[in-house]
């Protein structure tokens, strides 16, 4: 039989799968700053040695056992730096246990070994700004030498990749605010924990915080300041910009929520350049790290169909290692409701929550009494453009084996992995009470959302003494059609535009929002 390392012709190409790109939007022409194409460093990602089980991620294993069987195979490593080399493309750092080159070279030589062109321009961001950055249009092809090692080159094209999925509240529209240990109150997280020897790991891609900030907010709180540590990834770093209202709102919004309902945790902030490259290194060397952490929280995202496939499956992939590893990734279900800001009036749903190996975290809008008990909890929708909780239906995952027993709408007799999982408050009217850039603020988002699950899951793994990983395999037992599981409220009332919430599951807060100490029970009679 021949294998596909055969297959190859020397001097010759081979197609990238899955690279292709599309312009980006509202591209034009622009003048790269001096000295631009001297130097452009990319990601590139290899095979695995094996296939990652299903029993592995079932009972996750430690970081050498997964790198040594599951990592990139030295020889890999070594055939493709060479190379590399040799078509004057220089690697920067290797890391086999993620399957990670970070390459550098000139526009020229990357131009000249991937068969693509590289521009400079200006487009329009996810978040509707404009951004200077390398353009590629098309797909992309390797060295024949280099396949199929080779299963992405992300970076080439440095268009902004994915929005922040927060919304500050305007003063006038705040009905109610709550600070995070409040929630944890509403909650129910559970009682004698704090998340001390747990570790959540934060991922960012712009802004930044002022430890000042954090340590005022947590004493007004009466909570001890949670120990936060900034890491930068390729070459992006904790930067506060001084703007309540943009990327500093998100990072303070997400260590606050965490350090309050988790004071105990270490607190790991990833700091990356918005791009696909940046996005998937940072979940990379954050699934990789050594502590292990519990949960990796994601509030940033993009429609699905705004993604390269070799983006996704990068993303994807490292999701998985996530899990292999014991980790939980929670991830925000996006700001925009069914249609996700996409303008051509089908639904979308928010990619990585549609990640069938990510924790997707949707919205709700609650309103309690005096004392703090629920009296109101729906879906979160403030009408058209205005924000509403993102979920639906993937178009490119099908439904996961977990998610088989719930009700999850299908088109053409095909049915794909649904958003949300879960939920909580994030209406920015019945939003967080947060310290941004030196100003009290009030922000909601499913970016809110993300934070509190992954406090709840360092939690909960302080409280049973075990990782959860890919916890849906958890979360959804006992889950049917129009039941909800142990563990959940369910919340009933209201839509996000395409979809309507219901009895059970439904797109729009998936199995509902957290009962902690029910769901801790549930844990502890499952193992």
């Amino acid at each position: 039989m021949t294998s596909e390392d055969d297959t190859t012709t020397p001097g010759g190409r081979t197609p990238l799968p899955g690279s292709t790109r599309p312009p980006a939007a509202g591209a034009r022409a622009a003048t790269p700053p001096a000295g631009a194409e001297a130097r452009i460093e990319a990601t590139i990602v290899l095979r695995r040695r094996a296939e990652v089980p299903e029993s592995v991620l079932e009972h996750p294993i430690d970081r050498d056992t997964f790198a040594r069987e599951y990592g990139a195979d030295p020889a890999d490593v070594e055939r493709v730096t060479r190379v590399l080399a040799a078509h004057g493309i220089e690697v920067v750092s290797a890391d086999p246990g993620s399957r990670r080159l970070r390459i550098a070279g000139t526009v020229e030589a990357l131009q000249s070994t991937f068969a693509t062109t590289l521009e400079w321009a200006e487009s329009e961001a996810p978040d509707g700004s404009r951004a200077a950055h390398w353009h590629r249009t098309g797909e992309l092809s390797v060295p024949d030498e280099l396949s199929p090692s080779v299963t992405a080159v992300l970076g080439l094209d440095s268009r902004p990749q994915a929005r922040a999925n927060f919304r500050a509240a305007s003063p006038h529209a705040v009905s109610a605010s709550y600070t995070p240990p409040q929630l944890g109150q509403v909650y129910r997280f559970p009682e004698g924990t704090d998340g001390t020897g747990r570790t959540v790991a934060i991922i960012e891609l712009g802004g930044g915080y002022e430890q000042s900030d954090l340590d005022t907010y947590f004493q007004s709180l009466g909570v001890s300041s949670p120990k936060v540590t900034a890491v930068g990834v390729d070459g992006a770093q904790n930067q506060p910009g001084g703007d309540p209202s943009g990327a500093d709102g998100e990072v303070a919004l997400d260590i606050e929520v965490v350090g309050a309902l988790a004071p105990g945790a270490s607190i790991v902030v990833y700091f990356a350049p918005n791009t696909d490259s940046g996005f998937v290194d940072a979940v990379a060397q954050a699934a990789h790290a050594d502590p292990t952490p519990d949960a990796i929280s994601i509030s940033w995202g993009q429609s699905e169909d705004q993604w390269t496939e070799q983006a996704r499956a990068a993303m994807d992939d490292a999701f998985t290692d996530a899990a292999a590893l014991g980790v939980t990734v929670t991830v925000a279900a996006g700001d925009d409701g069914s249609s996700d800001r996409q303008s051509d009036g089908k639904a979308h749903v928010d990619f990585p929550a549609s990640s069938p190996h990510a924790l997707a975290c949707g919205g709700t809008r609650l309103e309690t009494d005096a004392s703090g008990a629920v009296t109101s909890e729906t879906v979160w929708n403030e009408g058209e453009g205005q924000g509403a909780t993102g979920g639906g239906v993937s178009d490119a995952y099908p439904l996961p084996d977990w998610q088989q027993p719930v009700d999850v709408p299908g088109a053409a007799g095909k049915t794909g992995r649904g958003v949300p999982d879960v939920a909580a408050v994030a209406d920015p009217a019945t939003g967080y009470q947060v310290r941004v850039d030196g100003q009290d603020t009030v922000i909601g988002g499913t970016s809110a959302v993300a934070p509190l699950w992954a406090a709840l899951i360092a939690r909960l793994v302080q409280a049973t003494g075990q990782r959860l990983g890919l916890a849906q395999r958890l979360l959804y037992a006992g889950a049917g059609d129009g039941t909800t599981p142990p563990g959940f409220r369910d919340i009933t009332s209201g839509d996000n535009g395409a979809y309507k919430a219901a009895a059970g599951w439904d797109a729009c807060t998936g199995l509902g929002v957290p009962d902690g100490e029910a769901l801790l029970t549930a844990l502890r009679s499952q193992s």
